[in-house]
């Protein structure tokens, strides 16, 4: 159907954690890759990861 590309195919999952920094700073030393940095969304917070394996995380936080 046209040209239509998608880019990353798939669901994104979105996991809680009461303390962003703490647990931004734990993906990191457990080999992930932070895609975008803690952020504002619809009123809460998170930040976007690649696993060793390469899929795409999010962790949102209150």
């Amino acid at each position: 159907m046209g040209d239509v590309q998608i880019s990353n195919p798939g669901i994104l999952i979105a996991l809680y954690a009461s303390d962003l920094d703490k647990k931004l700073d734990e993906v990191i030393q457990a080999g992930g890759k932070s895609l975008k940095p803690i952020y504002k969304f619809s009123g809460e917070k998170r930040f976007h990861f690649l696993d060793p394996n390469g899929n795409e995380l999010a962790v949102w936080s209150e």
